[in-house]
């Protein structure tokens, strides 16, 4: 191997691991910025995360063309290949449709801001968890049971997605009870109330004139009278998605130990059963 060859391999090497630590150092620093600043700087932190994200294709893209430019060889045969640009081009472009819709895709998402990193989303499969982190290719959403879901940015931007952040992060929870038809209506939506209005997490949305008008802060309306039971809703409102959903189990153990003290019923499915018994006559 000649002198000009193993200067031509140090100068690879030189050139990508530089560009490894490069990429490395400033997407540590941005990590840095992000967790530190970010909310001290009341900035949003997808913007920093996806450029974050994009370092490192800017970084290693950058550090090909180099190499390519300084040596000879790899030099005419990228003359080589641009000179049959069109048959690479519609080969690249078949190959690479899907990529360059995710990178594209991550773009609009970073422009138009249908979600943020923090955010609470769910998807419309029920699929539901935090925004976590939006890269060139792919969103990563931290579930709620500590998994990471990938969804390429193309499918995610196509989707249907409730967002519980955007706007106004307050929620009104909306609880459904059963009681039977020979229990007191009356005594059971003021059982819901009470137990409502004892949970630490409710909060009062009432405007001056529902107060002036005595609304009540827990509304419970009749919705439905079933086959076998009279369903009551409770309206309660409280400051985000994770207090809402510890609000309506803990009021789905209380109301029903209020209950079972109060002698309110909670039905069970009934079912009549028709016994027929065929009867023989006899031919005389």
């Amino acid at each position: 191997m000649d002198k000009t060859t193993i200067n031509y391999f140090l100068l690879i090497g030189i050139t990508l691991g530089s560009a490894s630590l490069l990429a490395f150092t400033i997407r540590r620093l941005l990590s840095i910025f992000i967790s530190k600043y970010a909310v001290k700087l009341n900035t949003d932190p997808t913007n920093f995360s996806f450029i974050k994200n994009s370092v490192g294709f800017i970084i290693y893209t950058s550090a090909i063309v180099f190499i390519f430019y300084k040596i000879p060889y790899l030099k005419s045969l990228g003359t080589a290949l641009f000179a049959g640009a069109g048959i690479l081009a519609v080969a690249l472009g078949f190959a690479s449709q899907k990529a360059f819709a995710n990178i594209i895709s991550g773009i609009f998402i970073l422009i138009f801001k249908p979600f943020r990193v923090t955010d609470i989303i769910e998807f419309k499969d029920g699929q539901k968890g935090i925004a976590e982190e939006i890269t060139l290719r792919h969103t990563i959403i931290k579930d709620y049971e500590n998994r990471r879901i990938i969804i390429p940015n193309a499918i995610i931007s196509e989707e249907t997605i409730i967002n519980s952040n955007i706007q106004d992060v307050r929620i009104r929870k909306q609880i459904i009870f059963s009681i039977s038809y020979d229990s007191n209506i009356d005594k059971a939506m003021d059982i819901i109330r009470d137990e409502a209005m004892k949970h630490p997490s409710i909060i009062d949305n009432r405007s001056e004139k529902d107060k002036a008008n005595n609304v009540p802060q827990v509304i419970v309306r009749v919705i439905a009278l079933g086959d076998f039971s009279v369903d009551l809703k409770a309206y309660i409102w409280t400051t985000s998605n994770d207090k809402a959903f510890v609000l309506k189990c803990d009021l789905l153990k209380s109301v029903k130990e209020r209950f079972d003290r109060e002698g309110i019923e909670i039905p069970f499915p009934y079912r009549t059963i028709v016994y027929k018994k065929k009867i023989e006559t006899e031919q005389n």
